[in-house]
């Protein structure tokens, strides 16, 4: 790879965090030409069957997906970017991304993170792990800061 990916896949959730993502792309791309897929999974509960109609959450997809695409038409070369958008359903939200990953033959998977608590211990949970360990190219993972503590002003 010189200068950049030619082949991206950027899984949003539809939160003010993709915007970090979206603002870095242009820096990230080839400039010879690229494809970006913006990938939104809706994830189906073991419970229900994996073809069941969610539409609340397809909704938001649908919205995230179109604000993704929107925000990158603006910023990146049209005559040289070519945008998909991808709405899937599937159970785990990690498989999804390496297993698109993996049918588009990405350079790279550009993706956010922020650290929980499970259990009493910091992670970055199921997703980010997965993808990290499974992925078949480069991971670029923008961790989002935690919110700072308020300034209580009490003296040490």
């Amino acid at each position: 790879m010189h200068g950049g990916f030619e082949r991206l896949v950027v899984p949003i959730a539809g939160s003010a965090i993709d915007d970090r993502v979206l603002n870095i792309l242009p820096d990230l791309l080839s400039g010879d030409g690229a494809t970006v897929t913006f990938l939104f999974v809706v994830e189906v509960p073991q419970s229900m069957p994996l073809d069941a109609e969610l539409p609340t959450d397809v909704d938001a997809g649908e919205r995230a997906l179109r604000h993704a695409e929107s925000a990158a038409r603006r910023t990146l070369p049209a005559r040289t970017t070519h945008i998909v958008s991808e709405l899937l359903q599937a159970r785990a939200v990690g498989p999804a991304i390496v297993d698109e990953a993996i049918e588009r033959n990405a350079d790279a998977i550009i993706m956010t993170a922020a650290i929980h608590r499970k259990h009493g211990r910091p992670t970055l949970g199921e997703t980010i792990e997965h993808v990290l360990l499974h992925a078949p190219c480069e991971v670029l993972v923008i961790r989002i800061a935690p919110a700072r503590e308020p300034y209580s002003g009490a003296e040490r």
